[in-house]
């Protein structure tokens, strides 16, 4: 399988010559972060960091989406990082969308190029580093673990997209497919992070309503998408972020395929909250 093309940001500014009119939005239920709001007035920094800088497109906030955070890092040649993270409790999945990153996990040092995927276990030591001629880019979804008594903790994943089949959906004759990076059978995982593909005219043929969150990061194509009561377009580029329950379906109209990267919270009881005594 080749590389696909994936959408990545570039920063820069708008001419002060353009429209204020764009698609952003934020609800009690979702909202849509489009890829031109990305510019580099709002990027943000990191500690311990080189030659870096990030688009945050969600962290958690009470009352809304509150299990993960998620980035897209930029990474100039020689940038990166001997301590990319300062808490301990964090798991995290890495998908690079541009260029190529050296990452070393517990020793061991992978060359993470396009389509390239990480799960890495809390608690890990990790370093990354562009040591590439080009800039690198990259998500990184960040989850705090929820261990569970009796199971044990998962091993870390390097793998890239082209190495993993996707699944089919049953009963769409292949026009709706998801790209599983760990098995869903697989309860030491506390989220995941995956690929969801659909050909041009595939749906999802009713409203999903679940205790899911997600992060949906439009890799390529587009297609008008069903959040909550409303119908929304969105493009290669474009961000998602939903809270739990949200309904959400949608028609991938062409005339290519859109591909997104999903994140979800799973197999985990729900938090509960116990009265005062």
């Amino acid at each position: 399988m080749a590389h696909p093309t994936y959408y990545a940001p570039k920063g820069g500014h708008p001419g002060q010559d353009q429209l204020l009119t764009d698609r952003a939005m934020f609800t009690d239920a979702y909202a849509v972060i489009p890829k031109g709001t990305m510019r580099d007035i709002v990027t943000s920094f990191l500690p311990f960091w080189e030659h870096t800088r990030l688009w945050v497109l969600s962290r958690p906030l009470s009352g809304f989406a509150e299990t993960f955070s998620q980035y897209i890092m930029e990474v100039q040649p020689g940038g990166g990082s001997d301590t990319p993270e300062t808490d301990t409790r964090a798991q995290a999945v890495l998908f690079v969308v541009e260029g190529a990153v050296t990452l070393t996990l517990d020793g061991d040092v992978h060359v993470l190029e396009t389509g390239g995927y990480a799960y890495i276990p809390a608690g890990s030591d990790w370093a990354l580093h562009n040591r590439a001629d080009e800039t690198a880019r990259f998500h990184w979804v960040r989850k705090a673990y929820e261990a569970v008594p009796g199971l044990p903790a998962p091993e870390p994943i390097i793998t890239n997209e082209r190495d993993v089949p996707p699944t089919p959906m049953p009963g769409t004759e292949g026009r709706w497919a998801t790209t599983r990076f760990t098995d869903p059978q697989d309860l030491r995982h506390d989220m995941h992070v995956n690929i969801v593909t659909f050909e041009p005219g595939g749906v999802i043929p009713f409203a999903e309503t679940h205790v899911m969150e997600h992060g949906l990061y439009v890799l390529e194509g587009k297609a008008v998408y069903r959040l909550n009561q409303d119908w929304v377009e969105v493009e290669a580029g474009d961000y998602m972020w939903l809270r739990a329950f949200c309904p959400q379906a949608c028609y991938a109209g062409g005339p290519g395929r859109f591909r997104y990267l999903l994140y979800k919270d799973v197999n985990r009881h729900m938090t509960l909250s116990y009265p005062q005594r």
